[in-house]
């Protein structure tokens, strides 16, 4: 599998550990930085990277950290076609995959241990979207409201 991700100073060790234990899992991993710790970096610079990256390459997932992991996921689903969730907990990441067809994990490395962000990555990585009707039409109104701007049909409404 190929795997881009990307952090801040905030996870900068983290980020290292991740990279080592998923290449060690025999995973192609693509380091979109920061490559030296600097305490005042912008998430935004290597997480977009990393997000722009596996929206181009089909079949790849992302990871992306930060201290919270917030911004980062905020950050990676501004760019189109990205939905990526932020977890704390590896049924978090499975529920990501299978329910949403999340291509990229968010993770906080102030909140999550070496041992449970390496589990979350695996998780996530190791599960497949379910492909559920109903998961399917989901992933289509968030998709449709992103290109057209309106919004899903209520409930029972009649269409003209």
């Amino acid at each position: 599998m190929r795997i881009h991700i990307g952090g801040d100073h905030a996870a900068y060790d983290l980020k290292a550990a991740l990279v080592a234990h998923l290449q060690a899992a025999g995973h192609e991993v693509h380091d979109h930085g920061p490559a030296l710790l600097d305490e005042q970096d912008d998430y935004p610079v290597y997480v977009l990277r990393a997000a722009e990256a596996v929206a181009g390459d089909a079949g790849s997932l992302g990871v992306v950290l930060g201290g919270s992991g917030n911004g980062e996921q905020i950050a990676a689903n501004k760019v189109t076609g990205i939905r990526a969730a932020l977890a704390w907990a590896p049924d978090l990441a499975r529920l990501a995959r299978e329910h949403n067809d999340a291509r990229v994990v968010s993770i906080g490395a102030r909140f999550t241990s070496q041992e449970e962000a390496a589990e979350i990555v695996d998780t996530f990585v190791g599960t497949a979207f379910s492909d559920g009707e109903r998961h399917r039409r989901r992933i289509g109104m968030v998709t449709a409201y992103e290109s057209t701007r309106a919004l899903p049909a209520l409930p029972g409404a009649a269409t003209h």
